[in-house]
């Protein structure tokens, strides 16, 4: 997908989108030297931490943007458009971690029988996005793993994440598509 150097310059990237956002209400435009891959349409979280807690997660799971672009606009979106959170304040900024979640495709798995999608999905592989009607819940690859949770965990934690029962992956007419993320932190 991208290299270890584009995504280290993704992360530096959605720092400062945030910070001057908050500085001065002010949005950043894609840097004129960007590589070509990082042009191209990809989907994208930014995942802010304060003190080892989630402080803020927004993205985009298709790939809708060029890449460079969805970084900017999900960074201050985490920061400031999370509904779960306060916005960020300029002062909070040193005590944050910026992480950059870089996303494939998502596709839909495909099974006769949803017990199925327990050989079907791997945990700190896959992450899984469940969609019934109006709902859809999304969750990161790496959030089972921080939740030490089996896939049956992940997969009823997806569902409540859509505001559906935990069990709703068993029903029909559910859809459940995986998709796979690099992922780039601050030190």
């Amino acid at each position: 997908m991208i290299s270890k150097e584009e995504g280290e310059f993704l992360v530096k990237l959605a720092r400062r989108a945030i910070e001057t956002y908050l500085k001065n209400g002010k949005v950043i435009n894609v840097p004129e030297d960007v590589s070509s891959t990082l042009k191209e349409e990809m989907g994208a979280f930014v995942t802010l931490q304060r003190d080892g807690d989630l402080r803020g997660c927004i993205g985009y799971p298709e790939p809708v943007k060029p890449l460079a672009q969805a970084v900017i606009e999900v960074a201050i979106s985490a920061a400031t458009g999370d509904p779960r959170f306060p916005q960020v304040t300029p002062l909070e900024m040193d005590n944050i971690q910026v992480e950059v979640s870089v996303l494939s495709k998502p596709k839909l798995v495909e099974v006769q029988n949803p017990a199925e999608y327990l050989e079907k999905i791997e945990v700190g592989k896959d992450g899984l996005i469940v969609e019934m009607g109006i709902y859809r819940g999304l969750l990161l690859p790496q959030v089972p793993i921080e939740w030490n949770w089996n896939i049956e965990d992940f997969l009823a934690n997806t569902c409540m994440k859509a505001g559906l029962s935990p069990d709703c992956w068993l029903q029909e007419g559910v859809k459940i598509y995986s998709f796979q993320s690099q992922i780039f932190e601050e030190e």
